[in-house]
């Protein structure tokens, strides 16, 4: 009780807002929702406008929140997490893993890409160990990593067949603003025999190459909460 009291004055009035909006569709008695309606739009008196700006979360309307919020508690949480991952979120978006089918096309991704995103290419080449395996992982860690550009290249239609032949494939390339942060020949030597998207998740982390993943969006997971 002492903890919710105490709540800072921002957060309880952002509280109260959000609960007033989700009211509705919840089977709260006139008088709780004339309740909130009251501590959404607290009155100011001239006289005492400042300690009413400041005043503390009352013992009524912690025994409402007590008894009837703990699942709009949770979303409100949710949404509050998910407002300020927002913020943070910098850069494009990409969908899937880009094809790319000329050395050209894989100096554009490097040079002109914005300068925080990371770009993650795999050259590889049909029949090649490893290559298929890899390919797919991508697919998976290009949904999970969706600020990530993840990009492939045949060895033989990037114009650099000889320096990267069958014995260095498959190779992981990554780069940001133009820098290569990470060169992988081989890459699969790293890995097990056999591999999935979390063991390749895993490898580019130990060398802090992925930014953080992405936090599930609110929608889903209340619809898991329902479930």
């Amino acid at each position: 009780l002492e903890t919710a009291l105490k709540w800072p004055k921002g957060v309880i009035n952002d509280w109260r807002r959000f609960k007033l909006e989700s009211m509705e569709q919840e089977n709260l008695s006139p008088a709780k929702k004339e309740l909130l309606r009251q501590m959404s739009s607290p009155s100011r008196p001239k006289d005492d406008s400042r300690a009413n700006l400041n005043r503390k979360m009352s013992v009524q309307e912690y025994e409402l929140l007590k008894e009837e919020d703990e699942g709009c508690l949770k979303k409100y949480r949710r949404r509050c997490m998910q407002e300020m991952h927002d913020k943070l979120s910098f850069g494009p978006r990409f969908e899937g893993v880009h094809d790319l089918d000329s050395g050209e096309a894989f100096l554009e991704v490097i040079e002109k890409e914005h300068h925080s995103t990371v770009v993650v290419v795999h050259i590889f080449k049909i029949g090649v160990k490893g290559c298929e395996e890899l390919n797919s992982c991508l697919d998976c860690l290009a949904t999970e990593y969706p600020t990530v550009k993840f990009c492939r290249i045949d060895a033989v239609a990037s114009g650099a067949a000889e320096r990267f032949s069958d014995e260095f494939l498959p190779t992981l390339l990554v780069y940001k603003a133009g820098e290569l942060l990470g060169n992988f020949l081989a890459c699969t030597q790293h890995l097990n025999e056999e591999f999935f998207a979390t063991d390749v998740e895993a490898f580019l982390n130990s060398y802090g190459l992925l930014p953080e993943k992405e936090l599930p969006a609110v929608e889903d997971e209340e619809e898991n909460d329902v479930e």
